[in-house]
């Protein structure tokens, strides 16, 4: 299915779509839609630019991402070609295809039979789902002015030509997909959403980031394909240069934000420039790399790419010491909760790295800590069993829950700990926890970000009115009970160590559980600091303040806002850090640990 811009509700989402040109929201507000500078007019937009720079080449080969309305791509630049007298032929490969039973049968073994969340990661490539032999096959037109060879998968047709990606931001994929208005690769009609959320994490993504990754170098214009009516683009070659300078200074990830059954108002209160014509938010997508964009912008125009376009031409650059471990995933995720004026967390646990490996085929598993940003009214964090818990009865407790639908008592067997601003909670893996009302929430985290096991989630419907899924099974499976009594206030409540300290900063460590893989830190300061990067990729946040302005060794100046999330690369070497604020700033940050 390849969908159409012209439907009433081609997406659907609160959020507003990426706009063609930057809006400010203002010197020390947050911007929702950050973007990285690149000089000297790189960045063009509309299908007439477009078709001017295609129709210079006999040959092009139009390959893209899940979710890209080819059709509607088609149809408008065939127009202005065909307006301007070329003669075009086009081929599309989806009609190479295997059939769809064929499709089926080889993505089956990944899609878990009836579970609703959770699969294998897929190990196919992109050709298993081609008549291989008839791709090869594909006979020109050389009759025809220009040949276009378009859908996904196109280069794998092996024809030389200017070779156009259009991309999708993984929000935009989900977006439509809630729409109905796409479907996942090789399927053809759509699924329910959350159906077709597992398929793209699980298959699709896996297969067309491999992809992407191989052709990236290849790549003579990149189309941002999330405006159907105006798509942005950029040569690949300036592409290539844009990211590797974003590999050497600090950036931004393109935030984006989701109500959710317990969200809260804090979001909605303080961060300019969203839509107020929504409950609640959730959630801020902050910095998760594998659905995160990046934000290019040039005389004004903005495109955006894909977190991992980096990560394919520059990782070495981005993690430093930490490459030879994870080449390129990113290891780290910052991620707002927001609870203020809504509702608990459920009680939930993350799987053991074992269980992960085994069940799921990740070889990094889902460890968290709560950073409390900002907090009122008696908050407080669950974390950890009371010194008396038995499991059995914790056990038998949540099922007569489950199935009578009758309230659980959490207190009886979890512990519920006061929180307060600036105050870091430790969840270790296999650790029971969830945050209580009246936070704002900054996660600190390894990458993986889907694999909660929920235990109890207050007897709560999702925001389509169903029961929202629960995991007991699966986290009896890797909850530890001897995180139990004493042992939650002294390994799991962290307590900030001065580390360093001079005119007018200091410098604390906030120790972090011995199974964490990251290490954070916390300055507090009026003016000026300077910090190396020692070859460690720096993921910081500003918790207090208003504005700072960063620069680089190459002299690069940026400013970053209260709440809002940035990376450091490691290549970035060292920067020069100036509070730009009247009262002190806090700048947390966090790396991998040696």
């Amino acid at each position: 299915m390849s969908g159409t811009s012209e439907n009433n509700e081609w997406r659907r989402s609160y959020q507003k779509p990426l706009p063609v040109k930057k809006e400010y929201s203002g010197s020390g507000k947050y911007d929702i839609c950050p973007s990285f500078i690149i000089q000297g007019n790189k960045i063009f937009e509309g299908y007439e630019s477009l078709a001017g720079e295609i129709s210079r080449y006999k040959t092009i080969v139009v390959d893209g991402y899940v979710g890209v309305y080819f059709n509607d791509f088609k149809n408008r630049i065939d127009a202005l070609l065909k307006s301007k007298s070329y003669s075009v032929e086009w081929t599309d490969v989806s009609s190479f295809l295997k059939r769809p039973d064929d499709i089926l049968s080889l993505k089956r073994p990944f899609l878990g039979g009836d579970d609703p969340l959770f699969v294998t990661r897929c190990t196919l490539n992109l050709k298993d789902y081609f008549d291989t032999a008839a791709l090869k096959n594909i006979t020109l037109r050389q009759d025809s002015d220009i040949n276009i060879i378009i859908g996904t998968g196109s280069y794998l047709t092996g024809l030389e030509g200017l070779l156009v990606y259009i991309d999708l931001p993984k929000n935009e994929i989900q977006y439509r997909a809630r729409a109905g208005t796409i479907c996942n690769f090789g399927d053809s009609r759509p699924a329910n959403p959350g159906e077709m959320y597992k398929c793209f994490y699980f298959i699709d993504w896996v297969i067309l980031n491999r992809h992407k990754q191989k052709i990236l170098p290849s790549i003579g214009i990149f189309v941002d394909g999330q405006r159907p009516e105006i798509p942005t683009w950029i040569t690949g070659n300036d592409l290539r240069t844009s990211l590797s300078l974003i590999s050497s200074n600090p950036f931004r990830a393109r935030p984006w934000f989701e109500p959710g059954p317990w969200g809260g108002t804090w979001i909605k209160d303080n961060i300019p420039r969203l839509s107020k014509d929504v409950d609640n938010y959730a959630w801020s997508f902050e910095l998760i790399s594998p659905e995160n964009g990046l934000i290019l912008e040039s005389s004004k125009i903005l495109l955006e790419i894909s977190f991992d376009c980096l990560m394919y031409h520059s990782a070495e650059a981005v993690l430093g010491d930490c490459f030879s471990r994870f080449h390129y995933e990113f290891p780290i995720r910052f991620d707002f909760l927001d609870t203020f004026n809504g509702g608990n967390l459920s009680l939930q646990c993350h799987p053991r790295p074992e269980y992960i490996k085994t069940h799921f085929d990740e070889d990094l598993t889902q460890e968290e800590t709560y950073y409390i940003l900002d907090s009122r009214d008696n908050s407080s964090v669950y974390l950890g069993f009371q010194q008396d818990i038995d499991p059995s009865d914790f056990k038998a407790s949540l099922e007569k829950s489950r199935d009578q639908k009758i309230p659980f008592d959490a207190e009886k067997f979890v512990q519920a700990i006061p929180s307060g601003k600036h105050d870091l909670f430790l969840i270790p893996y296999g650790t029971i926890h969830g945050s209580g009302k009246n936070n704002l929430v900054l996660e600190i985290s390894t990458t993986p970000y889907i694999f909660t096991f929920k235990m109890y989630d207050w007897l709560r419907n999702d925001l389509n009115g169903r029961p929202r899924t629960l995991n007991i099974e699966r986290a009896m499976e890797n909850l530890f009970f001897d995180r139990k009594g004493n042992y939650v206030y002294e390994k799991l409540v962290s307590r900030p160590i001065l580390k360093d300290e001079g005119p007018g900063w200091q410098l604390y460590n906030l120790p972090t559980h011995e199974t964490h893989l990251h290490n954070i830190m916390r300055y507090h300061f009026h003016g000026t600091i300077n910090i190396e990067t020692r070859n460690k990729c720096l993921v910081m946040n500003l918790a207090e303040g208003t504005t700072i302005d960063i620069i680089t060794k190459s002299g690069i100046r940026q400013s970053f806002s209260y709440a809002e999330t940035f990376i450091v690369p490691a290549a970035a070497g060292s920067i020069k850090i100036i509070n730009k604020s009247v009262s002190e700033a806090i700048l947390v940050y966090a790396f991998v640990k040696n």
